[in-house]
This record gives C-alpha cells, structure tokens and sequence, in this order.
C-alpha cells in the first residue's frame, strides 16, 4: 500500500508539472490561473492569433483584472512601450467586438484609451492594449507584439516528448518524436505549424526512419483525413530554397548529407513546373510538391526540445 508520504510526494510532482512545465517558453501564473507567453516579434492579428492557436494557447485577452495584470506586467518586464494585440477582434461583423473565447467586449472590464475608440479610415477591427491596460482600436494589419496565453486544467498532462498534445508519440528506433497532420497546410504554414509546436517539418536520416514514415503514412488512410486534396503525399523538411533544381533540409544539408535521398520512380519530376517544396509518399520516398497547394503533413520533434531545466 502506498504511504501518505509516497502520495503526497507524487502529488507535489503532479502539481509542479502542471503548473511549471507546460512549456518552458511559458510561465504559469497562479492569479490568471495558466500560463502566458510573450511574443516579441510583431504579427499581423490574424498571424498572432494562429501563432498562440498552433501552440496550443489562446491570443490573450484582459478577460479578468487578474489576466490584464498578468498580461501588463510581462510587458513592464521587456520594456515594452508600444502595446500589444489583444484577442478581441470584430472581424466576423464590423463592431461586434469579442475575444476569440467568444466573449463579448461589454463583458470584458476595459477602459478605452483618450480618443479611442475611432475606428481611423474605417480600418481598425482589432483591440490593442497599451502598458498602462487601457484599450484602442486598431488595424488586423498592423504588427504588434502579443501575449499567448494557456488556461490551467487538472486534464493538463505533459507526454513523454514534452507536450501537452497527445498526437505527438515516440519512436524508440530513431529516438524523435512524430506527429501527423490530417488538416492540409500549404508547404510554409506546415513549417509553421511545426515550429510553433516545438518541432520541424520532418526529415529522414536512414532507411530505418523513411520506414518510420511509411507506418505513420499508413495509420492515416485516406479516409481519416477530411476534404478534397491529394492524400497519398505529405510535406516533408526540405525545399529548393529559391535556386530551383537542387533540393535542401530546412537544416541546410543535401538529402544525401542528411542520409537519404530516395525519391519515389518518376520523381522529382516537377510537373507542370513549380513544384519547388518536398514531401513523401506513402510508399516512405520523397516527392516533390507545389508549395502553395494545401496537403498533410508530419512534424519531427527531439524529445528534449522545449524540455525544462529543473536546476
């Protein structure tokens, strides 16, 4: 039988892991109850948004005192004097304002900044909030920095490759982490996507790994994956870089210096010209693919990526 200090120390554990560790590039805030995430690099609100959303979070709103202080206090921290994009938008119905949660502005505690709101040239749909947690409105196209935020939950539960999301699972013959989208990305959002998750697009290093993929390929059949797109390819980490004619890893290596460089009969073929980005086939070789078309496709993740330190 477990003793009450076994339990109590395995429930200190548990809390610490979610609470601290959901993702090291986040921290937890016990007062806006999750973990927020300040993202320096300014974004249109529409990029900022999808950011936060492939992370797994929210782009943040001043929903509570105790998240618009939260959400204030890691700008103070950076220095920020520019403001920051907020969630809340009217860009489902011009002047429905509400946070992407769907809560409307008239239940969100605001205070407008002086002159605002003025809705300059017609233009502005989206909610910016200044260090001091007044509120303006703004243009989506503006960049900004912006703040992501994660609710806490009890179902919160970190994997073994250090993600809260369950669709990530190990592979112990190549010691990476893999994750196969069904939803169709063109070749930059896929790259996206997986960085944002805190991984790549994948690569294969070794035969042994192109088998890797050909298993993952075939636990997604076609019918699995919802809409009209071509299902017997996926977007892969590597591309012409603009040179047209010689393909490299998103890490910069030729297929052979990253240990494979199988492509399936036929190809590359470039066919009707612009197939520039790669990808695999189901048969586990690569192919080559137009960029700008929306296929699946399968993010690589180390398992210590993103991995906290406990010292």
């Amino acid at each position: 039988m477990m003793s009450t200090l076994t339990f109590l120390v395995l429930l200190i554990g548990l809390v610490t892991l979610l609470e601290g560790k959901y993702r090291c590039d986040y921290t937890y805030d016990a007062a806006a109850g999750g973990y927020l995430k300040l993202q320096r690099i300014p974004a249109n609100w529409r990029e900022a948004r999808l950011r936060c959303h492939l992370e797994g979070s929210k782009l943040a709103s001043p929903l509570n005192a105790d998240l618009s202080a939260a959400m204030r206090r890691l700008m103070k921290e950076d220095g920020m004097k520019c403001g920051i994009f907020t969630g809340i938008h009217s860009t489902f119905s011009r002047g429905d304002f509400h946070s992407v949660e769907g809560v409307p502005l008239p239940n969100i505690p605001h205070k407008w900044a002086e002159g605002e709101p003025d809705n300059y040239n017609d233009k502005e749909s989206c909610i910016m909030m200044l260090e001091n947690g007044d509120i303006a409105d703004v243009t989506c196209e503006e960049p900004l920095p912006y703040v992501c935020f994660k609710k806490s939950s009890k179902r919160l539960h970190v994997n073994g490759c250090g993600l809260t999301d369950p669709e990530y699972a190990l592979d112990i013959r190549t010691g990476s982490c893999y994750k196969f989208h069904r939803v169709p990305r063109t070749w930059s959002r896929a790259f996206m996507t997986c960085t944002a998750e805190g991984g790549q697009l994948a690569i294969i290093n070794s035969e042994t790994e192109s088998t890797v993929i050909k298993e993952i390929f075939a636990k997604n059949p076609p019918a699995s994956m919802p809409g009209n797109f071509w299902k017997e390819v996926a977007f892969m980490g590597f591309h012409d870089w603009g040179e047209h004619g010689e393909f490299l890893t998103i890490e910069g290596d030729t297929l052979t210096e990253a240990g494979f460089a199988k492509f399936s009969p036929g190809e590359p073929n470039n066919a009707t010209t612009g197939e520039f980005c790669g990808a695999v086939y189901r048969n586990g070789m690569y192919d080559d693919l137009w960029c700008e078309n929306k296929y699946a496709f399968i993010c690589e993740k180390s398992p210590d990526s993103l991995a906290c330190d406990d010292d």
